[in-house]
């Protein structure tokens, strides 16, 4: 067994990868050696991927999305949302930005993260 050190570089990384690799075939008992070995090596794992593969938020016309195709829902689902059936196809086309009172109705709702919702859409992001 090589000695835990932080992920430094690509080939840390690789290293890691490697050897937690052989843990998902046989994962050992949480509480012995190897197990712990295990959780640390994927601490070390996701914080170097934090850092070096970020996972950007969706915007919120994408995660509302998301969310329907989830959940089985049409656009006559989010009506109690966000308001008349032409009001939600105006969000779901951009043609509408969301108001606060239908952020936290799809919050609330939903569970869409609150995060997605109040993020600007893409096509403000590129202005």
């Amino acid at each position: 067994m090589m000695e835990i050190r932080p992920i430094r570089t690509e080939e840390d990384y690789q290293m890691v990868m490697h050897e937690v690799a052989a843990y998902f075939d046989n994962e050992p008992e949480p509480g012995t050696s190897d197990g712990d070995r295990f959780e640390i090596l994927l601490t070390l794992v996701e914080a170097y991927e934090a850092n070096h593969f970020p996972v950007d938020l969706p915007d919120p016309v994408e995660a509302i999305k998301f969310r329907m195709e989830q959940a089985g829902l049409t656009p006559k689902d989010l009506v109690p949302m966000i308001g008349k059936l032409n009001r939600v196809y105006e969000i779901l086309n951009r043609t509408r930005p969301l108001t606060l009172r239908m952020i936290w109705n799809l919050h609330d709702k939903l569970g869409i993260p609150a995060e997605s919702l109040i993020r600007p859409p893409k096509d403000l992001l590129a202005a």
